[in-house]
């Protein structure tokens, strides 16, 4: 988002919670497809309690549900210090579109988005 501040008129935290747990996989530690390292866990950064407590339960209703087929992983931390993309990493995508990264890995993911919730795009 680019720094941007989140309208929850347009879209809640809870949406923004079923966009970020359908796009990747939280079961795999430190992991995502072939990229491995602490940079790629899966970690929702909070801003206070209420967010925090929204994401745990979220998580908890899908462990129980079983949905992803193993053990949720997401970390659940309080936002520190936000600091900006570095210019090459913004607008990655569009910048990159052909690059075959983006192609095998994100497109399927924005292609996803696009696919379950076009109600909330623009």
């Amino acid at each position: 988002v680019t720094g941007a501040l989140l309208n929850p008129d347009e879209v809640t935290y809870h949406r923004l919670l079923e966009v970020f747990f359908a796009t990747h996989d939280p079961t795999t530690l430190n992991r995502q497809g072939a990229d491995w390292g602490t940079r790629y866990r899966s970690l929702i950064l909070h801003t206070g309690d209420d967010q925090k407590d929204q994401a745990e339960a979220f998580i908890r209703e899908l462990e129980s549900t079983g949905s992803k087929g193993g053990p949720i992983v997401t970390e659940v931390v309080q936002l520190e210090k936000f600091y900006d993309a570095e210019e090459d990493h913004k607008q990655f995508y569009l910048n990159n579109s052909a690059s075959m990264y983006c192609q095998l890995v994100i497109k399927p993911k924005v292609d996803k988005v696009r696919g379950e919730f076009a109600e909330h795009l623009r």
